[in-house]
């Protein structure tokens, strides 16, 4: 399906703007209300303007034209190359009635003289429902063989932000089902988001599942920007969301794809996000949506914007990135928010070069961002995904008046704890866990054990694991945390907070019963239970009390997979954990 498209369709972020000081005088503005139906793919009139290639150098095609009258800066103008249309937009004014562009797609095979049509306008890209289950790349053209996008309107790529009286104030939290972003860095609805991570600590697969958990629990419409990420793993995101039923092809869908992958031009790469934004800002202002937007990766839109920078014949700033990185990322990410009408909501994945935080592309981005979640490699070497730094990642959201007190303090308290753990675990190095005192090794235990309850398995992650994902209300997150600081699990060994572990599901919740329960007497029979002073493995009975694990999802396999064997050394029969509607309970 890619072959044929992606490589010769995707991408389109923000490059660098030019700095002549012609520019000011000639840079249109365009407002977000200024989305209107053409009847034609690209604008044409009669007194069209019409130039030549003057010369090509690589993504950057010279254009001379004839008359004093120059196309404006950010306009799109096309030719043809080999029978195909190429699309260029203006980025500087050179003189001599000649103008530089950068390409959209390849140059290969363009010659000095070809024709080159002014259109007018910006570039202009199919927005509404008819995008949504589709795919197509930086000029708006579908790339997934299913014929061209009807029903749809057009507008520009280039838009200003929404004015400060159209914008909402409001906060709101927006559920992701992911424990460890729920609890420790929730997610403001209709702010930004960046998740921050090095190669192959899990970046794409967590926004993978964040596109699936929405889409189930909250059913609004998503837009996913590929921006020079790979082909393979568009396909791959393309076919899951098909499985999932994301994507219908015979039905509505939720999701709307823009893909300009890595193996395309710089000006591709810098331009893709700007498409995927404008068809969010469609359903945002047009439709009243809250509208998620996707963006993997944003690092490559400062990447493509140095390179084009660097063609251009800027001189490069520090690190080598483009002197107006500032300036391209802030034009982009002011027009992510909430107005009165909808919101935009973004998550956004980071590439961290060589896991540097202070790299100038990944700090600007912090400016604009409501919530961070930083992807650990030390966290990930440990076995723990999605490895998520509970104590790196913040968020604006975690305030008493937003969230609540019994979360707030619930949070904090994780935090102080794996904060306490980790300042320890020097001395653990050195001289071992004997050395330190009883009440701080009471808190290692618990810190370890939430730090592996934060763990968590995938959904979209079950074809290499074999566990079925689950996506854990903010209620039962907070209730099992408060479990564990209190001290209600320091009976049960670490392993049993693992997402590996069978225990993993019965755990969700651990719901303490206001007053002692006698579970049946076959139950009692069947497990031939020790005396009530007698321990035995981690299930012991404790004045007579028990407790409830609750949300048990699939007792035949907790069972199966040497639940009963491993931790109670007994031998039970298959079905038993169905007594009772799918509950158990355990004295303790």
């Amino acid at each position: 399906m890619f072959k044929s498209g992606i490589s010769r369709t995707l991408g389109r972020s923000a490059f660098a703007r030019p700095t002549s000081s012609v520019l000011s005088s000639v840079r249109p503005t365009f407002k977000n209300n200024a989305l209107q139906a053409l009847t034609a793919r690209y604008a044409s009139t009669d007194a069209a303007n019409i130039g030549k290639i003057h010369q090509v150098i690589g993504a950057v095609v010279d254009v001379k034209f004839d008359t004093e009258t120059l196309p404006s800066i950010l306009n799109g103008l096309v030719t043809d190359n080999g029978g195909q249309k190429l699309v260029l937009e203006v980025a500087q004014h050179l003189g001599e009635r000649v103008v530089r562009t950068i390409a959209m797609d390849g140059t290969e095979g363009l010659v000095r003289g070809a024709k080159v049509t002014d259109t007018g306008l910006p570039i202009q890209i199919p927005v509404g429902p008819g995008t949504l289950g589709r795919i197509m790349n930086v000029t708006g053209d579908p790339i997934d063989e299913r014929g061209p996008i009807k029903g749809v309107k057009m507008a520009p790529i280039h838009a200003e932000a929404p004015e400060f009286v159209e914008q909402s104030t409001s906060a709101e939290v927006l559920v992701t089902g992911i424990k460890v972003v729920d609890l420790l860095a929730p997610y403001a609805r209709g702010g930004k988001i960046g998740l921050f991570g090095g190669a192959g600590v899990g970046k794409t697969v967590f926004i993978q599942e964040l596109i699936n958990n929405i889409a189930k629990a909250h059913g609004g419409y998503s837009v996913f920007t590929g921006v020079g990420e790979r082909t393979r793993e568009g396909n791959d995101l393309y076919h899951e969301m098909q499985e999932t039923r994301v994507i219908q092809l015979d039905g509505e869908s939720k999701v709307a794809l823009v893909f300009g992958q890595m193996n395309e031009p710089p000006g591709a790469r810098a331009r893709v996000a700007l498409t995927g934004l404008t068809i969010a800002e469609y359903f945002r202002d047009e439709e009243g949506q809250d509208v998620l937007l996707f963006i993997d990766n944003i690092f490559r839109f400062t990447q493509a914007g140095s390179e084009v920078s660097a063609l251009l014949g800027r001189i490069p700033s520090a690190v080598g990135y483009q002197p107006t990185l500032a300036v391209d990322m802030g034009g982009m990410q002011e027009r992510i928010t909430t107005t009165k009408k909808g919101s935009i909501t973004s998550v956004q994945a980071v590439y961290v070069p060589a896991d540097d935080l202070t790299d100038p592309a990944p700090a600007t981005t912090f400016a604009h961002l409501d919530a961070t979640t930083v992807l650990s490699r030390g966290i990930s070497e440990l076995g723990i995904y999605p490895a998520v730094d509970p104590l790196d990642s913040k968020s604006r959201m975690l305030d008493p008046r937003i969230v609540g007190e019994d979360h707030y303090n619930t949070a904090t308290r994780v935090q102080q704890m794996l904060q306490e753990y980790k300042s320890l675990q020097d001395i653990i190095a050195i001289l071992g866990m004997d050395e330190l005192s009883e009440a701080d090794k009471l808190t290692v235990e618990r810190a370890r054990k939430m730090q592996r309850f934060l763990s968590q398995p995938f959904t979209v992650a079950q074809v290499f694991t074999g566990i079925e994902g689950a996506l854990v209300d903010l209620k039962d997150t907070i209730r099992s945390f408060k479990a564990i600081i209190n001290g209600e699990c320091d009976d049960l060994p670490e392993g049993t907070f693992s997402r590996f572990s069978p225990l993993y599901f019965p755990f969700l919740v651990i719901e303490q019963m206001l007053t002692p329960v006698q579970p049946p007497s076959t139950w009692l029979e069947t497990l031939s239970l020790p005396a009530p002073r007698e321990r035995r493995s981690w299930l012991s009975l404790k004045n007579n009390r028990c407790v409830k694990i609750c949300r048990l999802k699939k007792p035949t396999h907790l069972v199966s997979q040497a639940l009963i064997p491993v931790h109670f050394n007994l031998v039970l029969p298959g079905n038993l954990f169905f007594h009772l509607s799918k509950e158990m309970y355990f004295f303790l």
